[in-house]
């Protein structure tokens, strides 16, 4: 939409003025990421956006920038998106640089977003087609004795919350992850207390967890948003299980399942989500430039590309 310039301010509220029924606004979520600000945008004719950030130091200078939560945040839409970047005075915010992670599906923050890696869902209204290899390993699990459950997070038994948890973490070893995805036990807690959150659960024969995944209520879908399969039963794939009882749950619910993409593009785990999927899309970020001769002297030095911030980027 076309507006007059607008201009941008800095709320030092831990993310207050962007609250809403929705996870990746809720309380438990910005509380987990420890969001400090909201970046509140106004055009003067009561329309506004709102924001949730983590504003940081940047390290060696008086400055500070800001970044999103963790998730798919974008903002709190008061009448006022798709917004020009250019027609933003910035200056409000004192920062050097904003960079935002929008919403799965529109509408947008801004106009002219950052097309990201391809993202997959199941959608209900669509036919629900798993590959047939991936029915024949269900059926397989399913007469060995596995069992999957689906509950709201803050219901779930001790035992399911700290199998998934032991899940999670072999999965994040195995991958190599970087430790910010080794989450505290306080992130998970407030996951697990959260209304909008639900765990699937697939147990071995033993009666121990096998897989899991964490998914959460936000922006009218599901998003699977953490998940993982203990070493031990990797061989016996029980996360398609998981992903059957995914399917199932949100046909229920009446909303499509957003799946997440690959680690990079054409990777094993985009392919296999790729699988399971019936419709895809692209994610969107906005790289947004508050004090340009500030930014482009920080950036002196360091390695042009993607990465944004610039001056972020490992040195050249």
């Amino acid at each position: 939409m076309r507006m007059m310039r607008t201009r941008a301010m800095l709320v030092p509220d831990q993310g207050a003025l962007a609250l809403s029924e929705d996870y990746f606004r809720s309380a438990h979520h910005l509380r987990a990421e420890q969001v400090t600000h909201t970046l509140v945008i106004e055009d003067g004719a009561g329309n506004s956006q709102r924001l949730p950030l983590i504003v940081r130091p940047i390290e060696g200078t008086p400055y500070r920038d800001a970044i999103s939560p963790y998730g798919f945040p974008g903002g709190a839409l008061n009448g006022l998106w798709e917004v020009p970047k250019d027609a933003v005075d910035w200056t409000g915010t004192e920062l050097v640089s904003i960079f935002v992670r929008d919403r799965v599906v529109g509408p947008r923050c801004f106009a002219g977003g950052t097309e990201r890696n391809e993202v997959f869902f199941i959608d209900p209204r669509l036919p629900v087609e798993f590959r047939e290899m991936h029915y024949r390993h269900i059926r397989r699990n399913l007469r060995l004795g596995f069992v999957s459950r689906a509950c709201e997070a803050r219901a779930a038994p001790l035992k399911a919350r700290e199998g998934f948890k032991e899940a999670y973490r072999q999965t994040m070893i195995r991958e190599g992850a970087s430790p910010r995805y080794f989450f505290s036990d306080a992130y998970f807690e407030e996951l697990f207390t959260s209304p909008w959150a639900w765990l699937v659960t697939t147990y071995a024969p033993e009666g121990d967890v096998a897989s899991g995944a964490l998914c959460v209520s936000s922006d009218g879908m599901l998003h699977y948003y953490l998940g993982g399969t203990v070493d031990a039963r990797l061989s016996r794939s029980p996360a398609k299980n998981v992903f059957g009882t995914l399917a199932e749950l949100c046909t229920q619910l009446g909303v499509p399942l957003h799946l997440g993409g690959g680690v990079r593009p054409g990777d094993s785990l985009e392919q296999f989500k790729r699988s399971l999927s019936n419709s895809s899309s692209r994610l969107h970020t906005h790289e947004l430039i508050c004090e340009p001769a500030v930014y482009a002297r920080l950036s002196t030095g360091h390695t042009p590309g993607d990465f944004f911030p610039a001056y972020r980027a490992p040195r050249s």
